[in-house]
């Protein structure tokens, strides 16, 4: 488990492959700690300390194949759930294996005890989240994408393009006056907007340069247009390295000392002990979520003031309209809507702080306005249980 690689043909499993490095390091570890627990668990948990605390490639390696089912299994969700998309089953597995170290930064054995639980959660959404990004980085040309980009996603972008922090800063504050003179008044859209001209690169580069020496720690010459055109245009190549990550499968990523060996393993997409465990596994802790999101909605119900919840109970239980409420209670219209526009907006915070402590998961707009449709069913059955 620790030790095999999925090998995928024509698009589909076709055996397990034992890196033998990995095999003997694993039963090393067993003879040499008889007494410690024989469980997946115990042994995910212990590679993943050794990885966070020594950066320890052996044990990135034992956690890339122990994660290895889980990520066939979101690439398997994924083509089944989009299925206009181009890539191919091969293509969702290899993103899923790229974003191992994504997945080991953001767990948290504190809040989950399962590494491969939070990446049977986690990996579907990154997954969707890099579909959509490669798509805006597709459609969007060069200067649209710089407009668009997160500050964190451009400071990644240039960290992984090996840039060194002096540079990064540079690129950082031309970046910056960018966006701040490239002004989106554009006919069709942030996604057509047209070739910076000549007078803008100029402007870009006199803010820079008065900038500079407030915004940089460390003292630079001044920059040309044709400099700052220069770093914008290789930005823009950076970022979209950086939406359109290289994925090159893990079964490759073998030692030339050490070769690998063909395992007879059940295949995954069949009704193996193992895949019915991560099924049982998963329904447990998706209930378990369940029961969190009810307390975490109850408590921020209570937490609200009697008038608010007398809002709230006329309009989703008793199904007034907000005229109607206003008449009832002898309130100004602004006041009601206001109030039910405040108590959505605390308890889609409440949960979106939930999502983030216990999940470990990156709030996107798209997940935010999920979220907000799951709030309003949720009250609604709520309080329908109350009539």
């Amino acid at each position: 488990m620790f030790s095999t690689f999925v090998e995928l043909e024509g698009d589909r499993f076709s055996k397990w492959l034992i890196d033998t490095k990995l095999y003997r390091s694993i039963q090393t570890c067993l003879q040499c700690s008889p007494f410690v627990p024989n469980s997946e668990n115990f042994w995910a948990l212990h590679w993943y300390k050794q990885w966070r605390e020594q950066f320890n490639s052996l044990a990135r390696m034992h956690l890339s194949a122990y994660l290895q089912e889980p990520n066939y299994w979101a690439a398997k969700k994924t083509i089944a759930r989009f299925t206009n998309s181009q890539y191919s089953l091969a293509d969702y597995f290899q993103m899923a294996n790229a974003e191992i170290e994504t997945i080991l930064k953001n767990f948290n054995p504190e809040k989950c005890s399962s590494l491969k639980a939070y990446t049977i959660i986690a990996i579907p959404s990154r997954l969707k989240d890099i579909l959509r990004q490669r798509k805006e980085a597709d459609i969007c040309t060069n200067w649209a994408l710089l407009r668009k980009i997160s500050k964190k996603q451009f400071l990644e972008a240039l960290e992984q393009a090996g840039l060194s922090p002096i540079l990064i800063a540079q690129y950082r504050l031309a970046w910056t006056c960018f966006k701040e003179l490239y002004v989106q008044n554009q006919p069709g859209g942030t996604r057509a907007l047209p070739e910076p001209e000549r007078q803008l690169w100029e402007a870009v580069a006199n803010l820079y340069n008065r900038e500079r020496q407030n915004q940089l720690t460390q003292p630079t010459p001044q920059c040309t247009r044709e400099k700052i055109e220069q770093w914008l245009t290789q930005s823009a190549i950076y970022v979209r390295a950086y939406l359109y990550p290289p994925v090159s499968s893990l079964n490759l990523v073998i030692s030339e000392n050490d070769a690998t060996t063909t395992f007879d393993l059940p295949d995954p997409s069949s009704d193996s002990l193992i895949a019915e465990m991560i099924a049982q596994e998963d329904a447990q802790n998706l209930q378990n979520q369940q029961f969190q999101i009810q307390a975490v909605l109850l408590k921020a119900l209570q937490n609200m003031d009697v008038i608010t919840q007398e809002i709230l109970q006329l309009y989703y239980q008793q199904g007034l309209t907000q005229p109607q409420i206003i008449q009832r209670l002898q309130m100004s219209q602004s006041t009601v809507s206001r109030r039910l526009m405040k108590a959505r907006e605390s308890m889609l915070a409440a949960l979106i702080q939930w999502s983030q402590d216990t999940l470990n998961i990156s709030v996107t707009s798209n997940l935010v306005n999920n979220m907000s449709s799951a709030l309003e069913e949720w009250l609604k059955v709520k309080y329908g249980e109350a009539i």
